[in-house]
């Protein structure tokens, strides 16, 4: 094989490839697995902030249950205190004083540990909800990448079996046309390739000056095309 007919060979293989890994690319599911990502990574983000939130409330409820029996013990201590023996008048006024304060304090803690529990409850049943949602999520992605390994299953095939094809070819072209083609086919998008025909390149369909062709013409036969920078095969192709 010419390394001509090398070249071109190659570029028809990556435009194939290119065409598989497109379908492979639109496939519905995906689409779906994309989806399902973005879900499941919001509903993390979610559950993240329920969880800090849970933590915070428990961390309350545990400190105001814990100044609430600091206030019952005070009041025990108070009330023991007041019951032994006599006191004076200022005495007594002070163990009142005491009792009263601690009194508000405990109605305090104990008013506060309603509404705390409530919004305990509302967020250990919202974590619950999200970890059945990301579980549900998790399910539906395994199903989804499920169905793309079996329907993808004939394309991947055909792309290894592509590239190997493509592996076989590029040993045919020069290392230095080799790294020209690679560059323009990522600059062109995979035309990085084009035969002359007549006088007019196959794919930027410049027609070239009488002394462009002629010098083109006997020149060599992989060169590049004077208006697009592709590389350009001036013979024509094998079999003609």
């Amino acid at each position: 094989m010419r390394e001509a007919t090398a070249l071109t060979k190659l570029q028809e293989l990556d435009l194939e490839l290119l065409k598989c890994a497109s379908a492979l690319a639109s496939m519905p599911q995906q689409a779906r697995i994309k989806t399902i990502a973005l879900a499941a990574k919001k509903v993390a983000s979610e559950l993240t902030g329920i969880v800090g939130q849970r933590k915070d409330v428990e961390l309350e409820i545990a400190d105001t249950r814990e100044n609430l029996a600091h206030y019952h013990e005070k009041t025990r201590e108070v009330q023991a205190a007041a019951d032994e023996g006599a006191h004076t008048h200022r005495e007594i006024r002070d163990f009142e004083q005491q009792l009263t304060s601690l009194a508000k304090r405990i109605e305090k803690c104990e008013f506060a540990l309603g509404p705390l529990s409530e919004r305990l409850e509302r967020l250990e049943r919202a974590e619950r909800n999200a970890r059945l949602t990301a579980e549900r999520l998790e399910r539906e992605r395994a199903t989804a990448e499920a169905s793309l390994s079996e329907g993808s299953a004939a394309l991947r095939s055909r792309i290894v079996e592509l590239t190997r094809e493509r592996d076989a070819a590029a040993t045919g072209v020069s290392a230095e046309h080799l790294a020209a083609y690679e560059a323009a086919r990522k600059r062109f998008k995979g035309l990085a390739v084009e035969r002359l025909q007549g006088n007019v390149p196959s794919v930027c369909r410049v027609k070239l000056q009488p002394s462009q062709f002629h010098d083109l013409a006997h020149g060599e036969e992989i060169t590049e095309c004077p208006y697009c920078h592709r590389i350009l095969i001036t013979s024509e192709e094998e079999g003609e």
